[in-house]
């Protein structure tokens, strides 16, 4: 049995927790600084492998003793992301592995060098963007003998949008404020070059649905240094309903609160309501030559929110945490194939959606369940219809 140590206990890391420890494969602690709200998630899972404790991971010398206290094989980040280079150069003196699930460049660059000569592996980046559409994209581009573009798009979105933004909050709001405010990475004319945020506006539709999709912080990953000298155009982009994009210019540009983002923080979870009944869209289009012709494909799926242990979770809370275990997972199992600082790149496409974890991005099309669960009333107060918490 692996043991497994889950830092935070909100969104993802409560359903990381979960996941792991009801396969009955894993030995899992889950701390938080809040250890009441990390309590409730244990008792909300009823898992005898899933405990929880009180700790702030952001005292490295805590999270070290608490490490040499309670002995791990990894440790797996679902904490703010600036938190994250504190947790890594721990797992390096501590010689475990190290999962996290950053969008933000400076923040992986650091984890990377603590990796470097590494004996045990460490891999940032384990999300959904970026993460797994950097695996789907991987697969794609091995399909090509030459490349001319890759475009990486991916949307977590409210089914049902009716505000001004047409958008609810369905993940952390300081990760979006740093995917919307910094420089992207992009590859133009086969060179790594920085992009402006909340630029490059393009449309795009799937299945008869109308999306913009605008250039956002992080979701390229190092797919860019992997496979950027080989194609002229690179880039990813975050999907929206139309619209959407303007609204946040006009806040984060025009109105200044770039450079103030503990306002716009405030100002967006006062204003924008949370939501379980959310849909996440992934595309990508790589177009190349094959056997001399001139061909694109595509990867485009679509998960809605699903009920695992017989609770409803949303779509961006199952495709993030279905992507980091199931890199675990794969990691562990083959603890030798992984060593250093490992790209997202190195998991094909096929073996993460055989996985038991990563299986969820096949299985969770069905956009009715959370229609069900919302009427029935069950999703509302979730961990205290199940455990009584």
């Amino acid at each position: 049995m692996h043991r497994v140590l889950v830092l935070g206990s909100g969104k993802i890391g409560a359903l990381i927790s979960g996941l792991l420890a009801e396969s009955g494969h894993y030995k899992v602690d889950l701390d938080d600084v809040n250890g009441a709200a990390a309590a409730a998630v244990v008792k909300a899972h009823q898992q005898p492998n899933l405990v929880a404790h009180t700790l702030d991971a952001s005292d490295t010398a805590a999270l070290a003793n608490h490490i040499k206290a309670h002995p791990v094989d990894a440790v797996v980040s679902s904490l703010p992301f600036y938190c994250n280079p504190g947790v890594a150069r721990i797992a390096r003196d501590a010689g475990i592995h190290y999962f996290d699930l950053t969008e933000d460049v400076e923040v992986t660059r650091q984890v990377r060098e603590i990796a470097e000569g590494a004996n045990h592996a460490f891999v940032p980046q384990c999300g959904l963007a970026p993460g797994f559409i950097s695996i789907a994209a991987n697969e794609l581009v091995s399909h090509f003998d030459e490349l001319r573009s890759v475009k990486l798009r991916v949307g977590a979105l409210p089914q049902h949008p009716n505000n001004v933004l047409k958008y609810s909050l369905t993940w952390s709001t300081e990760g979006l404020i740093n995917e919307y405010g910094n420089p992207c990475l992009a590859i133009s004319d086969g060179r790594l070059v920085e992009a402006a945020p909340l630029e490059g506006l393009e449309e795009i539709e799937i299945d008869g649905t109308l999306y913009e999709a605008f250039n956002t912080s992080g979701g390229l990953g190092s797919l860019g240094e992997t496979h950027g000298d080989r194609c002229e155009t690179m880039n990813y982009k975050t999907m929206r309903y139309p619209g959407h994009c303007t609204q946040m210019r006009l806040l984060m540009n025009d109105l200044k609160l770039n450079q103030d983002r503990a306002t716009l923080k405030r100002i967006l979870e006062n204003a924008v309501p949370q939501t379980l009944q959310d849909v996440v869209v992934i595309y990508v289009a790589v177009a190349g030559k094959q056997e001399g012709e001139l061909r694109e494909e595509n990867y485009v799926n679509k998960v809605y929110p699903q009920l695992i242990a017989g609770r409803l979770w949303s779509a961006i809370q199952v495709t993030t945490a279905a992507g980091i275990t199931a890199v675990v997972d794969l990691v562990l199992s083959s603890p030798k194939d992984y060593q250093g600082f490992v790209r997202q790149e190195q998991f094909s496409l096929p073996e993460i959606l055989a996985n038991r974890f990563g299986r969820w991005y096949t299985v969770g099309s069905d956009k009715g369940i959370s229609g069900q669960v919302v009427v029935e009333g069950k999703a509302g107060h979730q961990r205290s219809l199940y455990a009584g918490a």
